[in-house]
């Protein structure tokens, strides 16, 4: 698994969706999203970032 990722994509129940399984899988959100829009419609960005242990 990637230590970093980020998902984009409209502001949409699948967008949700899409979020909710990786933070499923483990992956904790890096700070908030960002979201702008495109004169259509409203466009988020949401990081994740796989938590890695302290040694």
């Amino acid at each position: 698994m990637p230590i970093y990722r980020v998902l984009t994509g409209p502001d949409d129940a699948t967008f949700c969706q899409r979020v909710s399984e990786m933070i499923g899988l483990g992956y904790e959100l890096h700070e908030g999203p960002a979201v702008t829009f495109n004169g259509e419609r409203v466009i988020v960005a949401q990081a994740l970032i796989w938590p890695t242990r302290v040694r």
